[in-house]
């Protein structure tokens, strides 16, 4: 029943993906405010999953869907908010502004609740390690969410979304969690304190299982990173925006604020150069002299850096959907068994090569081990493409598409 149930849902993520229309930018869609008003549903249930005081929490969103639209093929923004993963909810003014403005330009917008913790369990020796673990939690809750509007896609389509739109974003805290989401993608790159497997890997159990957790962009809002190497080479656009003189969450390297405990963060500031460096497309935008979410509240002063924020996210969004002014056609990825994959047995990286007069379109990948533990995620950028063997152990490792075909790989 298990192995019937994988290929029920990869199945239907190939016929959705066959079936997928277009996404159409032309009259200002995804630019302007096309649309007056935004339906909002309210606590919209896309998951559960145990807190790290052991109680199990239903996790809900608040969906923002333009008011008569009939678009087939939607892009999703997906945000977290903001506090210090310790207060905060979907309904925060950040949130629920940013994903009204956005709705408005004909996007599918969402604000989602993640799993908090008490101050209390800020109070020991172990303090950092407590948070680094909750930030963990949180990120599995955002990848359940992004599943969640992967699987309606492919099945009730409820929500007519592109299923290879969707993006990841957040506001301080729920910034950290829309950049491990997008970047944090291997558990060898988690501390071995945290205990990952304990936590449930990086993937998580808050819900919508079998279904890719990827996103094509990031939006990152006054957060920060815990390692600057998790960006590499062929991760997802990247859009930051952050005061210089945030003294809660470093724009530069630096300790959290607010009596956190203190870790090594890289902000804004320091990842955009790790970004430059491995060639990843990004744009950050610093609010010179500003402190920390500048664009928290409705003062004059907080509505105009809300204003450049929308400005800044919305000139970074549309190009990727497919330049101004033009309608793009939604192509079936490259089948695995179209790809070739050599060498093999491999040592130090294998190369991946789409076949000749294939169109080509990039796609997430999952490698799995032996035992079908997925060990790594990407995403395949280009006709031909080195992926490096890192820390992986010898044997037999499985490559995984959208399409659900596998190719083999082994290292010696």
């Amino acid at each position: 029943m298990k192995h019937l149930s994988a290929f029920l849902t990869l199945l239907a993520l190939l016929l959705a993906t066959r079936a997928s229309a277009q996404i159409d930018t032309t009259g200002g869609r995804y630019y302007k405010p096309l649309f007056a008003n935004v339906t909002v549903t309210q606590n919209v249930v896309f998951g559960s999953a145990v807190t790290l005081q052991g109680a199990t929490q239903t996790l809900r969103m608040d969906i923002y869907q333009p008011t008569g639209d009939t678009n087939p093929q939607r892009p999703v923004l997906i945000f977290a908010h903001e506090g210090a993963f310790v207060t905060g909810s979907k309904s925060d003014q950040p949130m629920t502004e940013i994903c009204t403005r956005f709705a408005r330009l004909g996007y599918v917008t969402a604000s989602i609740d993640y799993r908090l913790i008490s101050p209390l369990q800020l109070l020991t020796p172990a303090d950092t390690i407590t948070l680094g673990r909750e930030a963990i939690v949180a990120t599995q809750d955002m990848r359940a969410a992004v599943r969640f509007f992967r699987q309606d896609a492919a099945t009730a389509r409820q929500y007519r979304v592109h299923s290879g739109y969707i993006f990841a974003g957040g506001s301080s805290a729920g910034a950290f969690v829309a950049l491990q989401t997008a970047y944090l993608d291997k558990d060898s790159e988690v501390p071995a304190y945290y205990n990952i497997s304990q936590l449930g890997g990086l993937e998580g159990n808050s819900g919508n299982p079998g279904y890719v957790s990827a996103v094509r962009g990031c939006i990152n809002l006054c957060g920060a990173l815990g390692r600057r190497e998790w960006l590499e080479a062929g991760s997802v656009p990247l859009v930051s925006l952050h005061g210089t003189a945030d003294a809660t969450v470093p724009y530069g390297v630096g300790t959290p604020g607010l009596g956190l405990p203190p870790q090594r963060l890289y902000g804004s500031g320091a990842i955009k150069p790790r970004a430059d460096a491995v060639g990843v497309s990004n744009t950050l935008k610093p609010f010179k002299g500003a402190g920390h979410v500048p664009y928290n509240g409705t003062s004059a002063t907080g509505v105009a850096y809300m204003d450049t924020t929308f400005r800044v996210l919305r000139d970074f969004l549309r190009p990727i959907l497919r330049e101004p002014g033009t309608v793009t056609a939604r192509r079936a990825p490259v089948s695995l068994s179209l790809m070739q994959v050599y060498p093999v047995p491999a040592t130090e990286a294998v190369r991946l090569v789409a076949a000749a007069g294939m169109v080509f379109r990039p796609q997430p990948l999952e490698l799995l081990d032996a035992t079908g533990r997925v060990v790594r995620r990407f995403r395949w950028e280009q006709p031909e493409q080195v992926v490096s063997r890192g820390a992986l152990r010898a044997g037999l490792y499985l490559l995984r598409g959208e399409t659900g075909v596998e190719q083999r790989i082994v290292f010696e």
